[in-house]
């Protein structure tokens, strides 16, 4: 049975919740719905937190790296800000140079969700106003984070009053060596075929490529670090790995390992791609809990979303969430030690 309390409440509306299973526990926060902490065991049964966060979630407001957030209303970026929905366009904030990322310049990821404490978990909700950052129709999310055994599971639940956009993440970044060195050591492995490329923006490009014989090649286990830095275009534009990857597995996805520690983990989601980010620009961001900035590569983030730039991209965009319709979609993060 997993406790749930309250660990902190602040006069803002700020709150942090403490979950704790017999094998994780887990600190998030009704602002953005932040994961701030998330400690899990080696092979020895020593704990220690699997995430980056920052010191004070409040300085998430101050910071572009999304550290344990829910970010939306669209996740990931829009080419040139703008798009065009029943034959009429919409502009949105250019937060990440010409294009939009991540919901906009005050995304959900810095907005306060209701909080309810519920079994195993906690329901967070959030109703985002027609036109807020540019999007249409009032949107209704909902945020079901849970924690049971050795598993942590994100479900979202949205629905809106207009026809609108909406593709949602949480992004966090892990390290299973509890932050002792950087990942290019982790082993990774990806059940995808082939990768969203993208430009010299990180923007997807509507092309894709297949893995075979590149460095994007984790159907079976690589270090992260172990082709990084060969001159392939895609990791050129990207300064590593920045890409949507096209997942062609039922479940267990994606698979992280640290051999160090023996801490394993296995995602498996309902969503088509997952974006691989090595943190190739954390550096000079917030103060992090270990009382100094994040260095590059400090974490790597795996996105599990809809298919990014997809209003631009795809034929019968599946970011486009009709009126009334509803979004349902969840991602389980289980922890092991091997």
């Amino acid at each position: 049975m997993t406790q749930v309390q309250v660990a902190e409440q602040r006069a803002n509306g700020v709150a942090i919740y403490k979950l704790k299973s017999d094998k994780l526990t887990l600190l998030v926060s009704n602002l953005g719905c932040h994961v701030l902490e998330l400690q899990a065991p080696d092979r020895t049964g020593q704990c220690a937190d699997v995430v980056l966060g920052f010191a004070d979630v409040e300085d998430c407001a101050h910071d572009g790296s999304y550290m344990g957030a829910v970010v939306g209303r669209v996740a990931n970026r829009i080419g040139g800000a703008s798009f065009v929905l029943n034959e009429k366009r919409y502009d949105l904030a250019a937060n990440n140079g010409v294009n939009h990322l991540h919901g906009g310049v005050h995304g959900f990821n810095q907005k306060i969700f209701d909080a309810e404490i519920v079994n195993d978990g906690i329901r967070f909700s959030y109703l985002s106003p027609d036109g807020e950052e540019g999007y249409p129709g009032n949107l209704k999310l909902d945020v079901l984070y849970q924690l049971k055994d050795n598993a942590f599971s994100i479900a979202y639940q949205a629905v809106c009053d207009q026809d609108t956009l909406a593709n949602f993440t949480n992004h966090m970044y892990f390290n299973l060596s509890g932050n002792l060195e950087h990942i290019e050591g982790h082993e990774l492995r990806v059940c995808a075929d082939q990768i969203a490329c993208v430009d010299e923006n990180c923007l997807a490009n509507g092309s894709f490529m297949q893995v075979t014989q590149t460095p994007f090649d984790f159907r079976t286990f690589h270090k992260i670090g172990e082709r990084i830095g060969e001159p392939h275009p895609q990791l050129e534009n990207a300064g590593g790995y920045d890409h949507a990857f096209v997942l062609n597995a039922k479940n267990e996805q994606i698979v992280l390992r640290h051999p160090a520690s023996g801490r394993t983990l296995t995602i498996s989601t309902t969503l088509p791609t997952a974006q691989v980010y090595t943190g190739n620009f954390l550096s000079g961001g917030c103060m992090g809990r270990q009382g100094r900035p994040y260095e590059n590569r400090e974490g790597v983030a795996l996105e599990t979303q809809l298919l990014p730039n997809s209003i631009h991209i795809e034929k019968h965009p599946s970011v486009i969430l009709r009126k009334n319709q509803i979004f349902q979609a969840k991602t389980t993060y289980c922890f092991t030690a091997e």
